[in-house]
């Protein structure tokens, strides 16, 4: 008799392909179907392991994964589990993990090299702590900023999105699964996912092929060229066909043309969706036997998965050999991570030394630092704290005004601490690990200063559902929120504040209530005292300073068009307080530019610069279409003058490379670090399209009174169409190359070259 020891699963000289042929083979339907289940780790974990025989597990606690193990321990094969968590922009739900902006907020580094440095001290907390996959970068794009999930995507422009998530696969896997430090990443929602109707979360997405094709789908072919190792699927509807069954994207395309061999893993309950929400298949046999035959490997939080397979196997819908090739992408992450050999379980040496390291703590605060976007600037910032002499300033006093001055857990944002997915810290992140902008301020202005509080309005107030409490599955319906009252006595308190004071710096916002799943918003607007706050603080004339702290673009009201400045410091995270004090007072430069549009009202939706040409005049009729603030604006504390755009050489074949220089001359007494963007307008296309698109951009600094020639190159092979047919195609031609500050054309240089037949 063979000892479990002796099994040849358990050779570490095997390749990894034996062991998992070998492995296979010793399953019993049971497990198979067990394996390709993820299952709530709050939920009933004797059920999920020693029943089901679940081979993941999500939102664990570390006493929670430490107890799966043990009972896996006790399994007849002793499969390791996968354990998962949504790791999306800091470890969402360790205490006193470091939590960096959101997704949104770190887009407007336009950094790659930058994300990846924060991917990968994520990954080192992560793994420490027993997470081996995390369900991140977000590759979704922002087209509607009603959707309650605009803060976890890297903006607008897939262009940026494709460089930004790719940082972060490689920051997250790092050098390759063995990495003790390496955790998986998932590239998520495939896709057309945040094409939704009315902005409404998971809603039917109206999206032709070819719409993919162009926009949705770039982002996803690049991290799946990257090594991507998994993909989290969508819940909505294309056409009518589920993400979950739909065989165009995930057979033709995805494990089809782009030779896709990684792992996929539904989205919460999909296969259950199938059935009580969307209801294109009357019972779970049917969905799974579907799912299955998709190609789907992992189903997430649909136990009743389990039960269905197996009545699919034993009804003949599926036959034993239709599980092997998800079970095999399952197990083949399990053997290449090592999981057999060692658990990786939470290692408290580990986590003492890493887990909020003072390290992570700097790059927290860089990283917040650039995420902040200066959007107006009337020359009130930077706030004078010394005289020409290098002495102390005169001393000043800063009214620091609004609902969200002193909200820790708000600068946070959604996935963090008590936003409401797991219930293990429900006071959030601890309170001395961040800092506000209100602690910002009092930290960092001279000692002469005085900085003053008034909260001066509410957000919201929360009344139950009239639905009820849950789901059809169970799950928690959010509470709905109503606009707060204006508060007169909180009101009159920070216009007493602002009257008797050199600057006021007001905090607005929105709240994790208005934010995330199944909490799209109808609105825009800054609900509850806010405008009013607003109103009242610019009327007592002094200078007024916005901070936009808020987990999407929002509609501002005619004070914030007057006011000295606006800064938009997206969820900046647990530094962010002290970022913003820093840039208000000059000890750093603003250099955030927008990967986002900001509407002037609700409805011009959808504002993203990338809209395809054509339509009946380039207005409303009480409204211009212009957004507040354009995709790629952001300002600087000095002034960037672009001249001499020219390309090198203006005929170019389809596989050559245009080249391109400008001239940048920084004619301000500051030094910047300057975003150029580089857009290309197809100037006549067989099929409708894009007026222009990012192609590329670099940073570069440029120091007070320097001038500095800026090279550029763009592949023509990169100055694509999606044609009629459906084919991405270069077509020979005129275009224009445009260089600047933003997507606006104000803010551009132009110049033509031509792709040769």
């Amino acid at each position: 008799m063979t000892s479990v020891i002796d099994l040849p699963y358990l050779d570490t000289a095997l390749t990894v392909a034996d062991r998992v042929e070998d492995l296979i083979a010793r399953m019993t339907p049971e497990e198979k179907v067990g394996q390709m289940l993820q299952l709530d780790a709050r939920d009933d974990l004797d059920d999920h392991v020693l029943r089901r025989q679940a081979g993941s597990i999500l939102h664990a606690s570390p006493e929670r994964i430490r107890a799966a193990h043990e009972l896996t321990d006790r399994t007849r094969l002793r499969i390791p589990l996968l354990v998962a968590e949504d790791c999306i922009h800091g470890h969402s739900f360790f205490e006193g993990a470091t939590i960096f902006p959101t997704q949104l907020g770190m887009a407007a580094t336009w950094d790659p090299a930058l994300v990846e440095r924060v991917a990968r001290v994520t990954a080192v907390e992560v793994s420490a702590t027993g997470i081996h996959w995390t369900f991140s970068p977000v590759l979704c794009i922002a087209r509607d900023l009603r959707w309650g999930r605009v803060n976890e995507t890297f903006g607008e422009d897939p262009h940026l999105i494709g460089e930004l998530a790719s940082a972060a696969v490689r920051g997250y896997q790092g050098d390759g699964l063995t990495d003790p430090t390496a955790i998986l990443a998932a590239a998520k929602h495939f896709a057309g996912y945040s094409e939704t109707q009315g902005g409404r979360d998971a809603s039917e997405a109206d999206l032709s092929p070819r719409k993919l094709r162009a926009w949705h789908l770039p982002p996803f072919e690049r991290v799946a060229r990257e090594g991507c190792r998994t993909f989290m699927l969508g819940y909505q509807t294309i056409d009518g066909v589920p993400i979950t069954v739909n065989d165009w994207l995930l057979s033709d395309v995805l494990r089809g043309e782009w030779g896709y061999t990684g792992t996929l893993v539904t989205d919460w309950d999909n296969v259950g969706r199938m059935v009580w929400e969307q209801k294109v298949q009357p019972d779970l046999t049917a969905a799974a036997a579907a799912a299955v035959r998709a190609g789907n490997d992992m189903v997430m939080t649909t136990p009743g998965f389990f039960e269905g397979a197996l009545a699919a196997l034993e009804e003949g819908r599926l036959e034993p050999a239709d599980l092997d090739d998800a079970v095999r992408r399952i197990l083949t992450l399990k053997f290449e991570l090592g999981l057999f050999e060692d658990r990786r379980r939470p290692a408290p040496e580990r986590i003492e030394a890493v887990v909020g390291a003072p390290a992570h703590t700097e790059l927290n605060l860089e990283i917040a630092r650039r995420s902040l976007v200066l959007l107006r600037n009337d020359g009130t910032l930077p706030l004078a704290t010394a005289t020409p002499a290098g002495g102390i300033a005169p001393a000043r006093r800063i009214a620091v005004v609004g609902p969200l001055a002193d909200d820790a857990q708000a600068q946070l944002g959604d996935w963090a601490g008590n936003s409401g997915q797991a219930g293990w810290i429900p006071d959030g992140h601890p309170r001395h690990l961040i800092s506000t902008v209100l602690d910002g301020l009092r930290s960092e202005t001279p000692e002469n200063w005085e900085v003053t509080y008034a909260r001066g309005a509410e957000i919201l107030e929360l009344t139950p559902d009239p639905e009820g409490d849950t789901f059809p599955d169970g799950q928690p319906r959010p509470a709905v929120v109503t606009s707060a009252p204006v508060d007169e006595a909180q009101l009159a308190e920070a216009v007493t504040a602002a009257r008797d004071a050199d600057y006021v710096v007001a905090v607005v916002g929105d709240r994790i209530e208005l934010v995330g799943e199944g909490r799209s918003t109808a609105t825009l607007e800054l609900l509850g005292g806010q405008n009013a706050l607003l109103e009242a603080v610019a009327a007592t004339g002094t200078p007024l300073i916005v901070v936009l702290l808020a987990s999407k673009p929002q509609v501002l009201p005619p004070a914030v068009d007057d006011a000295a400045a606006l800064v938009w410091a997206a969820n900046p995270g647990m530094r962010g307080g002290q970022a913003l004090a820093e840039l208000l007072l000059g000890r750093i430069e603003p250099s955030g530019r927008l990967p986002i549009s900001f509407a002037r009202h609700v409805g011009q939706q959808p504002t993203y610069y990338n809209q395809v040409r054509g339509q009946h005049g380039d207005r409303y009729a009480d409204l211009t279409q212009r957004p507040a603030y354009a995709f790629g604006e952001g300002l600087s504390y000095t002034t960037i003058e672009y001249d001499a755009l020219r390309v090198a050489e203006p005929r170019v074949s389809p596989d050559g490379v245009v080249r391109a220089a400008v001239t940048l001359r920084n004619t301000g007494s500051r030094p910047a670090l300057e975003t150029v963007q580089v857009y290309v307008s197809d100037l006549v296309t067989s099929a409708s399209w894009a007026d222009q698109e990012l192609k590329t951009f670099r940073q570069v600094t440029v120091a007070p009174g320097e001038e500095r020639v800026v090279e550029l190159e763009i592949a023509a092979g990169d100055c694509t169409i999606v044609d009629a047919a459906g084919k991405r195609v270069v077509e020979p031609g005129d275009f224009e190359l445009r260089a600047g500050r933003s997507s606006r054309p104000e803010d551009q240089l132009a110049a033509r070259f031509t792709v040769t037949g």
